[in-house]
């Protein structure tokens, strides 16, 4: 008796503390919104009240800022996650539990979809123990779960070897400038410092303490959509990306994993009109941040997408507008396109929050790296002819090429964020997509470059089918999947092919059409037009090509993307050689399945990249050669400048070794090689990996500068360049045992070909060749110096997330 009315005075001593514990808090500055929640400045703490148990809702982690560093790859608005979850009570405490979404069972039967619950795996992000029970609202401090390392910094600082980081409490902070509460969502920040010490060198150069790192971290709480959004079905040829998952409800007969495309809620007012507007139309906003005139050519670029809207038949259906003043571009109900500062020029990339359960679309955040502008300009002021002769102030042609650029990224970026994946098969068909990458389109007129054309305006066909298929709807009695397919069978009867990344890429990819910053219907001719381009503006080029009183050191770093101007239709000229051309074909679709493409067409790419290997293609003019002195001071060698192995003079014969172990990387590539020997080991009529090196030994080995000592230095320079890719091709365990065998015939070939000769070149070349043959396993590779960075720096390439 006396112990029951001990547990009483307990229960009547605890139940009005409990009741009492934000009444107690006398200093409570109160949110109201998608959940309530105050905050106490002199706690620093947040408490929630959680009025929605065993209620889905997406939570999202994100960056407000960042750490600057492209390599890092920690950018300012860098959305993470978007993941459902919910509160569960668990006794004493609430659980953010995250349910599967990976495994389901769509279904009404309730037992089978606990079946496949209990089946998988959940995960519990965090576990607060209950303040105060008032009703069915719970009280919990929030805080330790804001303050968590939620978006993986100190695991990407440790992934890219910059140290090991720990968030130091001491230091961490909530943030209250963007923390807020709307009706469908609730937002918090918080501030996290990172102690550690450092070990990388991309640290060191952003932080202005390498051993305190400090961010703000934002989450996100937002009701999910309502159930008025219809999936639609992913099909491979359409352009779209796509999200997946298991239903295991599906009948027998039927494929389990189902594959539905990613896109915004878009609706016609008036569905049977043939032009309506929107009920809602998809609007982006622009970043107030960034300056004119960029900011006009982003917002240009950007509109571009309401033409393609306009063909499916919506009136102002998407739309791009500056970001109201009092609007936070973090707040999930913005689609925003932010301006972001990094130290070097990095990736540009389009990411979204999108509904795991139906692939809605709910926020697009686009991050544009500010520095891509003037990389662009510098291409331009590289390839004019003299453009600071007359004046200084003669910027404008530069600049206009440099805007052309920055709007079709603009679309680009967008882009990923209506859902579209890339398509780098758009070049052969008229630069038909903004979703490929563009190089400058530069032709010769008069005797003069020209570069009106240099990046196309406005939508392309592609892209107006990939609207059609993702927001457009069926007419009349057509069903869904007519409607769909009539929409990819227009676009094969009007030429467009659409083929994305890994077939794309020069190492490992094998498309013969479909190349990442390239031009034209046929790569080899554009090769060919871009080295006659290239030697062009290599002539024209002068101490002109700077402004007065700059250092001619600043003329090395802007002839960089001028000697390697040919680097990118090099790669998609030599994916043609073991190149064959196929389709994302479906079942009685007629498109072409897949062909190896024919030996004379890649006989016709191969002499093409050899070109890029001789004497005449790399030499600098010596007159170029005259204005680069050893580097001023002040103006040291970065990851964009010439590299060089003659101490501070400039190395015009490393600049040569470089540019030839590009392209011998790209064609004495494994993947090529045993893809050639296959090829010719199924049809004797295609071209096989030993063609390849006959035409390699005929026009590097066998190659003759004739008394030009500055050019025999360069063929000399690519043979031992030729000779480090060969033994690295023999040594690869990728490599199939006839590749090895033919690059074991050549080497012996050469053997006897340079024991007939007496000069000291051959002489050496011979002795690698001994040492080699006589010892594999020893052979350490002689690398060339390293090639300045191409395309943007860093971990990150323009992106859209899927699973």
């Amino acid at each position: 008796m006396k112990r029951l009315i001990c547990l009483l005075a307990i229960v009547c001593v605890i139940s009005p503390v409990k009741s009492q514990f934000l009444d107690k808090k006398e200093d409570l500055q109160t949110f109201d919104g998608f959940f309530k929640f105050h905050y106490s400045p002199s706690e620093d703490a947040i408490f929630l009240e959680v009025d929605k148990l065993d209620e889905e809702f997406l939570y999202v982690h994100s960056l407000t800022s960042g750490l600057g560093s492209n390599d890092i790859g920690l950018d300012r608005g860098q959305l993470g996650d978007g993941v459902i979850v919910k509160f569960v009570k668990a006794g004493n405490k609430l659980l953010l539990m995250q349910p599967n979404q990976e495994y389901r069972a769509v279904t009404d039967n309730q037992a089978e979809k606990r079946s496949v619950e209990q089946a998988f795996a959940k995960s519990v992000l965090f576990g607060f123990p209950i303040k105060e029970t008032k009703g069915s609202t719970y009280v919990i401090d929030l805080t330790p779960f804001l303050m968590l390392d939620a978006h993986g910094v100190s695991k990407r600082l440790a992934r890219a070897k910059e140290g090991k980081y720990t968030l130091d409490k001491s230091r961490n902070a909530l943030w209250m400038e963007r923390t807020k509460a709307f009706p469908k969502n609730v937002e918090f920040e918080a501030m996290l410092t990172f102690k550690g010490d450092p070990t990388g060198r991309h640290v060191s150069s952003v932080a202005p303490d390498a051993s305190a790192l400090t961010v703000i971290q934002h989450h996100s709480f937002v009701q999910l959509p309502d159930d008025g959004y219809s999936p639609r079905a992913f099909d491979p040829r359409s352009g779209l990306n796509m999200r997946s998952y298991l239903d295991y409800s599906t009948p027998i007969w039927e494929p389990i994993r189902k594959r539905i495309i990613v896109r915004h809620r878009l609706e016609k007012k008036n569905p049977s009109a043939a032009v309506s507007e929107a009920v809602e139309p998809i609007i982006y906003y622009l970043d107030p941040g960034t300056p004119e005139p960029v900011r006009s050519a982003l917002l240009e670029g950007g509109r571009w997408w309401n033409q393609a809207f306009e063909a499916i038949g919506y009136k102002d259906a998407f739309q791009v507008k500056m970001l109201p003043e009092d609007a936070d571009p973090m707040d999930l109900r913005y689609n925003v396109i932010q301006w972001v500062h990094r130290s070097t020029r990095g990736w540009s990339y389009g990411a979204s929050i999108v509904d795991p359960r139906t692939g809605e679309i709910l926020k697009g955040h686009v991050s544009l790296g500010s520095l891509r502008i003037r990389q662009d300009f510098m291409i331009a002021q590289a390839l004019m002819n003299k453009p600071f002769a007359i004046s200084d102030q003669n910027y404008k042609p530069m600049l206009a090429m440099a805007l052309s650029r920055i709007r079709q990224l603009s679309a680009h970026e967008i882009g990923h964020t209506l859902g579209f994946a890339h398509n780098f098969a758009a070049s052969p068909s008229g630069r038909s997509s903004v979703m490929d990458y563009p190089h400058p389109l530069l032709r010769m007129k008069n005797g003069k470059l020209d570069f009106s054309e240099a990046y196309d305006t406005g939508i392309g066909a592609w892209d107006k089918v990939t609207v059609a298929y993702a927001y457009g709807n069926p007419s009349g009695d057509e069903t869904e999947s007519y409607y769909l397919n009539k929409v990819l069978e227009q676009a094969k009867k009007d030429g467009l092919q659409f083929i994305s990344d890994s077939d794309a890429r020069a190492q490992g990819g094998a498309h013969a059409f479909a190349h990442l910053w390239d031009n034209g219907a046929d790569a080899v001719s554009e090769l060919n037009e871009v080295l006659k381009l290239r030697a062009q503006a290599m002539e024209n080029f002068s101490v002109d090509n700077i402004r007065s009183g700059e250092p001619l050191t600043v003329l090395e770093d802007v002839f960089v993307p001028l000697y390697f101007f040919h680097r990118y239709q090099t790669e998609a000229a030599v994916k043609l050689v073991g190149g064959m051309n196929y389709n994302y074909a479906v079942k009685n679709d007629d498109n072409l399945i897949t062909s190896v493409l024919p030996k004379k067409e890649q006989k016709k790419a191969l002499d093409a990249v050899l070109k890029t290997l001789s004497a005449d293609a790399l030499a600098i003019p010596s007159d170029v050669l005259e204005l680069f002195p050893p580097r001023a001071f002040g103006y040291w060698r970065g990851r964009e400048s010439f590299k060089s192995k003659t101490g501070v003079a400039f190395d015009a014969i490393g600049a040569s070794a470089t540019a030839a172990d590009f392209t011998l990387g790209l064609l004495l590539n494994w993947e090529r090689a045993n893809r050639l020997s296959q090829q010719a080991a199924l049809d004797a009529d295609n071209m096989s990996f030993s063609d390849m090196l006959n035409g390699l030994n005929t026009a590097v080995f066998n190659a003759n500068a004739g008394k030009d000592a500055y050019k025999t230095a360069i063929v000399q320079t690519v043979q031992h360049q030729s000779l480090q890719h060969l033994f690295n091709l023999a040594l690869n365990p990728n490599s199939r045992p006839q590749v090895k065998a033919d690059v074991y015939a050549l080497v012996t070939t050469l053997q006897q070909q340079y024991k007939s000769k007496s000069d000291a070149f051959s002489k050496q070349l011979l002795r690698e060749i001994a040492q080699f043959l006589d010892d594999p396993e020893e052979f350490k590779p002689q690398a060339a110096p390293q090639i300045p960075d191409g395309s943007p720096i860093g971990s990150f390439q323009c992106f859209y997330p899927t699973n």
